[in-house]
């Protein structure tokens, strides 16, 4: 990731296989994010992985070197509880930044349905029966939303299963087909409206997901 003095605007920079893999951060990209700020540009951090909280979040990133604040992280898990109406009832798979992001939205969580809506997001509890689980309540009539279609995950050793490998399963245990949050949807595409109005750049990993938004955005 290379800085340069262009018009002045804010950066959209996602976070895995960028700034870090896994939680080990990648040379560089802490300077080249400092000479953007210090060029005059903004930076947001947007991010498919809807596992970690936003202090989490910042945490990792104070670790790589860069600190940020709430206001600069954008997050599937955030997209996705953008689709629910404050007050609805949700069954979750997934970790605790779609926790937080649906009780910040007035989101009640169940153990099981009926339920107004499904979430699907990354996490390692996934088992047969949070499978079922979620699947049931997909086929009582819960509104199903995955955070993000991610395949994979990136690590320093190996791709590790991704968001969108939990979800393809509860898609085909439920027969389903899901709404999904992140990147490059219209959920993330709208927060990131509303985050960042002079975003000027997007800078990413996935052609499919970063790319994609970009063009979404109309942005290089």
């Amino acid at each position: 990731m290379r800085a340069h003095t262009g018009p002045r605007g804010t950066w959209v920079i996602d976070l895995d296989g960028v700034v870090w893999l896994a939680e080990q951060p990648i040379p560089g990209s802490a300077d080249a994010v400092a000479r953007l700020r210090l060029a005059g540009h903004g930076v947001v951090f947007a991010t498919n992985n809807a596992s970690p909280t936003i202090a989490e979040l910042r945490q990792r990133l104070a670790k790589a070197g860069i600190e940020a604040s709430p206001e600069e992280i954008v997050t599937s898990a955030q997209a996705a509880a953008s689709m629910l109406t404050p007050g609805s009832t949700a069954v979750v798979c997934a970790d605790g930044g779609v926790l937080e992001a649906l009780a910040e939205r007035g989101v009640s969580v169940l153990a099981e349905g009926p339920a107004d809506a499904v979430v699907v997001g990354w996490t390692r509890r996934f088992d047969f029966e949070l499978l079922a689980t979620t699947a049931t309540a997909v086929r009582l009539g819960a509104r199903f939303i995955g955070t993000n279609e991610d395949p994979t995950h990136p690590t320093p050793q190996r791709l590790l299963p991704g968001s969108g490998a939990i979800l393809a399963a509860v898609a085909t245990a439920a027969q389903a087909i899901p709404d999904v949050a992140g990147k490059p949807h219209d959920p993330m595409v709208a927060l990131l409206r509303a985050r960042a109005p002079d975003a000027a750049i997007v800078v990413g990993d996935r052609p499919s997901t970063d790319g994609v938004l970009a063009q979404r955005l109309g942005l290089p």
